[in-house]
């Protein structure tokens, strides 16, 4: 088990004081983070004491310590799991090598490019965020939005000291660049489309970390099967940050579905206008919401087809999340049948990993809602809650542009586009959801829109003060 030094200036298990170059590159960077923190970061709660989690050591069990701290003093660091001892390649053309601990120059950009696409969704989500404290449905929602967003940016860290460590000159500029571009800024704007989504709502925030967080546990998953091994354990230990992530996705809408149908009871009707008058949210309105941030997320896992994940996983920088599960780790021989708008046909298995991967992440994503639905039919509602399909909505791949509607068909393109407001928010239904949006702060008190969470954080009580707020 490796501890964590928290009497450095950066907290790390990497032996920085081993290296004073690379300490002092990343105490000069350390203040253009804070300053973005407090520009971009979760707006006028610098001087919140915020009940958070503090990771101490990268062992699975008892790694993390709870107590009271404000934000802008969190101890953000580098921690890497511990090493693999002789680990070996485990899958690709080099299967079976020694994994390396530097990066291999003809594999440099290609790294480079991956690590820089992962870091740029870290403060990304904190800039979509951070309005979101001043609506908070109850206190402890607000502290696992801090919980999240200081995660958030200790995952930046992470990416940061893989591109100071090991990238040279063109690794510090691309930390420096990862401060520079803000979620929906029109002239720098993030990577990935759905990290510059405006997140104004908390049942949008629900579905973002259900859905693209999700998606962030599959690509961490894929690169900590990485031959490089920093990324490999880089990755490794941030999932086991990531789950609180989508812990929060998945309670949080299984709240809003539990007091939609308490609704639904007190009213003896599931009329959707008025579950809205009684001030929750109409289950036909959720699923707009799940359509809505669940075709967006399926975009970040890429094309169908693709020749760069071919590379990826043939170079052995990015396997398939538990690749172990599977017998061939070369796919030389194996192909997928794939239909395109233009008819099925087999393809190479190395050109499909993305296909395969976004197959099982839809797999991970109906959990949640058969747990929702089988709530729904013990109510005695006729309605069943689904994830659209992976054509619906696409603007990357075989897919992009063309007028499918959520079920996977084909249509007309003047009817899809007349369509379009019954499947995803209109300005109505948003108006409508920013409309319940008041904020709660007295402790215990939660908004009418949710219901209660079954227990509170770390054995604490629902009334327990877990913002306190100056």
């Amino acid at each position: 088990m490796s501890a964590i030094d928290y009497a450095e200036k950066i907290p790390n298990n990497v032996d920085l004081v081993g290296d004073r170059t690379l300490q002092r590159a990343l105490e000069h960077w350390q203040p253009q983070f804070l300053q973005w923190w407090h520009e971009m970061g979760p707006s006028d709660f610098e001087g919140a004491d915020v009940y958070l989690r503090t990771a101490i050591s990268v062992d699975a069990q008892g790694w993390a310590h709870y107590g009271k701290v404000r934000m802008p003093d969190y101890r953000w660091g580098i921690f890497l799991a511990d090493p693999v001892a002789e680990r070996k390649i485990g899958f690709g053309d080099a299967m079976g090598q020694p994994a390396w601990q530097q990066v291999p120059g003809e594999y440099r950009s290609t790294l480079r490019r991956l690590i820089v696409t992962q870091g740029d969704t870290e403060p990304a989500s904190v800039e979509q965020q951070r309005l979101l404290g001043h609506t908070c449905p109850s206190l402890y929602d607000l502290r696992n939005l801090f919980q999240i967003n200081v995660e958030e940016g200790r995952h930046l860290w992470a990416m940061v000291y893989l591109l100071h460590a090991y990238f040279g000159r063109d690794g510090r500029e691309e930390a420096e660049e990862l401060l520079a571009r803000h979620s929906g800024d029109a002239d720098k704007p993030r990577i990935l489309t759905t990290f510059n989504e405006p997140i104004s709502d908390w049942l949008s925030l629900y579905c973002f970390t259900y859905f693209t967080d999700r998606d962030g546990k599959y690509q961490l998953k894929s690169l900590a099967e990485s031959a490089f091994d920093p990324l490999a354990r880089t990755c490794r230990f941030m999932l086991t940050e990531e789950a609180h992530h989508m812990f929060v996705g998945e309670t949080g809408l299984s709240r809003v579905v539990k007091r939609s149908l308490e609704a639904m009871k007190e009213l003896g009707s599931d009329d959707p206008a008025r579950i809205r008058a009684a001030g929750a949210v109409d289950l036909p309105l959720l699923q707009k919401y799940l359509n809505f941030w669940c075709s967006s997320s399926l975009d970040l896992f890429g094309s169908e087809i693709s020749s760069n994940s071919a590379a990826n996983f043939a170079n052995g920088l990015k396997g398939r999340p538990d690749e172990h599960q599977y017998e061939d780790h070369a796919l030389r021989e194996q192909t997928l049948n794939l239909v395109t708008p233009q008819g099925a046909s087999d393809v190479p298995m190395l050109n499909a990993l993305n296909e395969v991967m976004r197959e099982s992440y839809l797999k991970d994503c109906e959990i949640g809602l058969k747990r929702w639905n089988r709530s729904i039919e013990r109510a005695g509602s006729q309605l069943r809650l689904s994830l659209p399909s992976s054509r619906f909505r696409r603007s990357i791949g075989a897919w992009a542009g063309q007028p499918v509607d959520p079920q996977g068909n084909l249509m007309q393109r003047e009817l899809y586009e007349k369509s379009l407001a019954s499947w995803i928010p209109s300005e109505a239904d948003k108006a409508f959801v920013h409309s319940l949006m008041h904020r709660v702060i007295e402790p215990g008190r939660m908004a009418g829109w949710i219901a209660p969470p079954e227990r509170g954080i770390n054995n604490l009580a629902l009334e327990y003060e877990y913002v306190k707020l100056h």
